[in-house]
C-alpha cells in the first residue's frame, strides 16, 4: 500500500515530475517540499538565543520534537553547557538522533509517548519536565521547543483528575468534530502544565520559546495548548465548548472549572516578562514552498489559505466544486493550474471501526462530489506523516478512481458513511505512505488541474 521513505532528501534539488506526464509524482513532489520546508533544521538556527550566564535547560512537546532537538543538538556551542528532556509520538525520534541517544552523546535527552490519546508515558515526562524546573533563577535560561501534538504529550492532569479521566475527555473530544482551539481550550483548563502553566513554573529563568505551527492563525496560545504563552480563554469558555458538543467530564473537573480554580495565567500576567516566542516553521510557509516549485515547472498555483476548518468531507466538496468549475469554465482559475489549501478540517466519528483521518475523508468527500471530472488529481496528507492514527498521510484521487473502485465492487458513499475512508483507497493502493516526517505544519492539500 503505497511507498514508505521518509522525507530526507530536499525535493527541490531533484528534477520536478511532469504535471501532465506524472501527475501523481508531481503532486507527491509537492508534498515533499511542503513538509522539506517545515523541518526545524532548515529555520531554528536564526531564533537560538546566545547561552545564558547560567545554565541551559531545553524543554519541549509536539511531533517536531525529536528533530527539533536534533537541530539544537547540533547547533548549540559544544562548550556551552545544555540538557533538558522533550518528548515526541512513539517513532518520531529521527533515526540519526536515536543512535546518538543510544550510543550516549546526545545532549539532550527525547522520550516518546502517545498521540492523539495521551498514555502514561506522557503523564512521566510531563511530571520529570515539572520536576526539571525546579531551581531555575535569573541566570537560566529555558529554551522550550514547542509543536502541534504536544497537547496529548504532555498529559499532567489537573490537580483530583486521573488520567484515565483526562483520555476519556480527548477521547470524546476528537470524535465531536470540535475545532482544534476549541479542544485545546479544554485541554489546558484540565492541565496542570499547560496554558502558559510551564512558563510558571520557570520564573525567574527567562524563557524562549521555539514553536512549529499546526494550527489555523498560528495562534501560539493554541499550538499544543500553550504550554509557555498566556491564555485568553476561561474555564467558563472550556466548559460552554464541552456542553456544546454534549460531552460529560467527571465531578472534580466540572468542580474546577464552575469555582475558577483550573484557571490559567492571562496576558499581562508578570510571571511572562521578558519572554520570547518565535514562530519558525508554518503552514502558509509550506505552501508558498509548494507553490514556488509547481511555477517552476510552469504550472499556475493559487493558495486558497492556510487556515481552512471544518467537516472534512464538507470541506471537500467545496474544493471539489471549485476544481470543476476550473475544468469546465476556466474560472476563476485558468488551467493548468494547481490550488493548494491548508488548515485543520475535522472529522465526526458516527461508526465505530472504520479506519482513516481527516485528510482521507477530505479526499473521499471531494472524490465523490468531482464524480470522475476528466483532468482532475487531488493530493491531500498530514504533514506529520501520519493521517490520525492510522499509518499513511493520505491519498491521491485521479480521474478514474471511481471506476477503478466500480469495478472492485467498492461503492465509496458506504465507505464515507462508515468512517472507514483508509480502506478504500487502500484497496485501490492509492494511499501516500511517507512514513513520520519529523515536523507538523496541518493539513496539506493539493488540486491539479489540466
Amino acid at each position: 500500500m503505497g511507498t514508505r521513505d521518509l522525507v530526507c532528501d530536499d525535493p527541490r534539488m531533484k528534477p520536478i515530475p511532469s504535471p501532465q506526464t506524472q501527475p501523481r509524482e508531481f503532486l507527491r513532489a509537492l508534498y515533499d517540499t511542503a513538509v522539506q520546508r517545515a523541518l526545524p533544521a532548515h529555520s531554528i538556527a536564526a531564533h537560538l538565543p546566545k547561552p545564558p550566564k547560567g545554565r541551559t535547560l531545553v524543554l519541549g512537546a509536539g511531533k517536531a520534537g525529536g528533530a527539533m532537538a536534533e537541530a539544537v543538538h547540533a547547533l548549540w556551542p559544544q562548550d556551552a553547557p545544555i540538557s533538558g528532556l522533550v518528548v515526541t509520538r512513539y517513532d518520531h525520534v529521527p533515526p540519526a538522533y536515536k543512535a546518538l541517544q543510544q550510543q550516549g552523546r546526545a545532549r539532550l535527552e527525547v522520550v516518546e509517548a502517545a498521540h492523539p490519546v495521551p498514555d502514561e508515558a506522557g503523564r512521566r515526562a510531563a511530571q520529570r519536565i515539572v520536576e526539571l524546573t525546579r531551581g531555575l533563577t535569573a541566570d537560566d535560561l529555558v529554551l522550550c521547543l514547542v509543536s502541534g501534538g504536544g497537547s496529548a504529550l504532555l498529559a499532567l492532569p489537573a490537580e483530583g483528575i486521573t488520567l484515565e479521566e483526562k483520555q476519556a475527555v480527548n477521547k470524546a473530544l476528537l470524535k465531536s468534530g470540535a475545532a482544534i482551539d476549541e479542544m485545546n481550550c479544554v485541554r489546558k483548563h484540565l492541565s496542570a502544565i499547560k496554558g502558559g502553566r510551564l512558563a510558571a513554573m520557570c520564573a525567574p529563568a527567562r524563557v524562549v520559546t521555539l514553536l512549529i505551527s499546526d494550527v489555523p492563525g498560528d495562534e501560539p496560545a493554541v499550538i499544543a495548548s500553550g504550554p509557555t504563552v498566556p491564555d485568553a480563554t476561561t474555564c467558563a469558555d472550556a466548559l460552554a465548548i464541552l456542553q456544546r458538543y454534549g460531552i460529560d467530564i467527571p465531578p472534580a473537573a466540572r468542580a474546577g472549572l464552575e469555582s475558577g480554580a483550573f484557571e490559567t495565567p492571562k496576558p499581562g500576567d508578570p510571571v511572562f516578562a521578558g519572554h520570547e516566542v518565535h514562530m519558525i516553521a508554518t503552514p502558509q510557509q509550506s505552501l508558498e514552498a509548494a507553490a514556488a516549485l509547481a511555477r517552476q515547472a510552469g504550472i499556475a498555483a493559487h493558495i486558497l489559505s492556510d487556515e481552512i476548518e471544518g467537516e472534512s468531507r464538507e470541506v471537500g466538496k467545496v474544493h471539489a466544486a471549485l476544481a470543476r468549475a476550473v475544468a469546465r469554465h476556466g474560472q476563476p482559475f485558468a488551467r493548468p493550474c494547481v490550488i493548494l489549501s491548508g488548515g485543520e478540517t475535522t472529522v465526526t466519528v458516527k461508526h465505530k471501526g472504520g479506519r482513516g483521518g481527516r485528510a482521507s475523508e477530505f479526499l473521499l468527500g471531494c472524490c465523490i462530489a468531482l464524480q470522475g471530472q476528466p483532468g482532475v488529481w487531488v493530493l491531500a496528507a498530514d504533514t506529520d506523516g501520519i493521517d490520525g492514527v492510522e499509518d499513511n498521510a493520505g491519498a491521491i484521487v485521479s480521474p478514474d478512481t471511481l471506476a477503478r473502485a466500480a469495478a472492485r465492487g467498492l461503492k465509496a458513499r458506504e465507505f464515507l458513511d462508515r468512517n472507514d475512508v483508509y480502506s478504500f483507497f487502500a484497496a485501490l493502493d492509492d494511499l501516500v505512505v511517507p512514513g513520520p516526517t519529523f515536523t507538523n505544519v496541518n493539513d496539506f492539500r493539493a488540486l491539479l488541474v489540466l
